[in-house]
This record gives C-alpha cells, sequence and structure tokens, in this order.
C-alpha cells in the first residue's frame, strides 16, 4: 500500500511542473519571438513480479507477466520553434523573420547570443541595439543624419541622410540557424546561447542557405496560445486531483487495515 503513496506523489511533483510551466507561457504571452515551452514526462522503472514470456509449463508461457509501475518523472521542458504572428508595428527598426534564424548578439561578457526578438534601437552612437542594450552582430551604424532606415528581405540595410536623394548602404543583418534549435539554452531577456546539443550555427545573409527572410516595421509575436494553454492546465489541474485521490484512497485502505484489530 505505501507504494501507491509514492507513485502518487511522483505524479503530483510531475503536474506541478506541468502547471510552472504552462504559466510561463501565459506570463509571455505578450513578449516579442517569445517560444512556448512543453513539459515531457517518462515512466520510471518497473518491479517485475512475473516476466513476460517465463515458462509456466513444459508447453506454455506466460503472455503478459506482472510489471509493477514506479511513477512518473519529467524529463525535458522542450521549447517549441513553431512561428508566431506577425505584428505591423509602422517602426523602421522593428524586424521579423519569416522563417528559420535568429538574430545574433553581443553579450557584455563578449559572447554572442540569439534571438528572436526584433525590436531593435539605437544606442547614443548609433549602432543597433536590444532593448537591454546589447549590439546586434554584426554591428550595423545608423548615421546621425540619417531621416529614413531602409532593410531589404536579404537584410541589407540602407539609410537616407539629409541632402542626398540616393540611400546609402550602412551594413547587412546576418542571421543563424541551427538543426536543433530546441537545444539552445534560455538565459532570459529573450536570448538563447549555443549548447552542444543544438550543433554548430549556420550563419548567412537572410533567404539563404535555408535561413528565414526579414520583414521590416513587423515584429514576430509570441506564439502561446492562451486557449491551448488554459485547456492544458485544465488537464494538468485533473490530473493533478486524481493523484491527490489516489494517495486519500491509499490512506483510507492503510486506515481500514489498521483498525481490523479493533
Amino acid at each position: 500500500m505505501l507504494r501507491s503513496l509514492w507513485i502518487a506523489a511522483t505524479g503530483m511533483e510531475a503536474q506541478q511542473l506541468h502547471i510552472d510551466t504552462i504559466s510561463n507561457n501565459l506570463a509571455n504571452v505578450n513578449t516579442a519571438g517569445f517560444k512556448k515551452s512543453r513539459a515531457d514526462f517518462e515512466d520510471l522503472m518497473y518491479q517485475t513480479a512475473k516476466m513476460p514470456g517465463a515458462t509456466s509449463s513444459p508447453t506454455t508461457q506466460v503472455p503478459t507477466g506482472i510489471q509493477i509501475g514506479q511513477g512518473v518523472r519529467p524529463v525535458a521542458t522542450q521549447r517549441i520553434f513553431t512561428p508566431g504572428n506577425l505584428q505591423q508595428t509602422g517602426n523602421s527598426l522593428d524586424l521579423a523573420i519569416e522563417g528559420d534564424g535568429f538574430f545574433q548578439i553581443t553579450t557584455p561578457e563578449g559572447n554572442i547570443a540569439y534571438t528572436r526578438d526584433g525590436t531593435f534601437k539605437l544606442n547614443s552612437d548609433g549602432n543597433m541595439v536590444t532593448s537591454d542594450g546589447y549590439q546586434l552582430e554584426p554591428a550595423i551604424s545608423i548615421p546621425s543624419d540619417a531621416v529614413a532606415v531602409y532593410v531589404s528581405a536579404d537584410g541589407i540595410v540602407s539609410v537616407k541622410r539629409a541632402g542626398s536623394p540616393t540611400p546609402q548602404q550602412a551594413g547587412n543583418v546576418e542571421l543563424a540557424r541551427f538543426v536543433n534549435p530546441a537545444g539552445l539554452q534560455a538565459i532570459g531577456k529573450n536570448l538563447y546561447l549555443q549548447t552542444a546539443s543544438c550543433g554548430d550555427p549556420t550563419t548567412g545573409v537572410p533567404g539563404a542557405q535555408g535561413i528565414g527572410t526579414l520583414a521590416q516595421s513587423f515584429l514576430e509575436m509570441s506564439n502561446v496560445s492562451v486557449v491551448e494553454e488554459m485547456v492544458n492546465m485544465i488537464v494538468a489541474q485533473r490530473a493533478y486531483e486524481i493523484n491527490s485521490k489516489s494517495i486519500q484512497a491509499a490512506d483510507e485502505m492503510l486506515q481500514m487495515a489498521n483498525n481490523l484489530r479493533r
């Protein structure tokens, strides 16, 4: 009977992680470039009382056997990189990636981080930076006398300067893509770091080598579906509740066994 208490406890702990994952998805429903996560689970080891296929007589075998599971455990929180909806902003520095790829960002430590968040701004030096001031890689500088900024689908950044009728090229936006983007390490601030699991990045101009193209004055919004997450929350809540009922039933059965001598 004590086995059922611990089995149900693993179920309750697993559903707590499930709810935590859903809560983080819902909290970032309006975060530009955010990708939702999904909690994955697997069953624990089994106690085998009778091996399937064991010999039951000289001419017969046990068809199924007896195996008692020990519960469940979480094994992964997988990030789902499906595209989010594009929202038009009218801001010339807002960029959205249509397809695979990540913007490359230089962190204060000098590392290269990756993001789908295209809410770029200009710092005091005219460089394109994230909302936290981290510089886009490769660096793109906009002249102080620029009156308009144009970004083509293949990443060419051009500016129209005061007194000049012809736009001048200011740089190129390069993107990176990974074989396994789910293996990237999320570090907050809409940034990811490369790990051994995601593989080495393939960098290039937008539209080449399987990399997506750019859309100026658009932002990719979160791919979180509120309706889907609410349904998942109800399922997780009910699973947590039914596991607690299993603990209650096991406790009542133990109580009945303890009262047999009375």
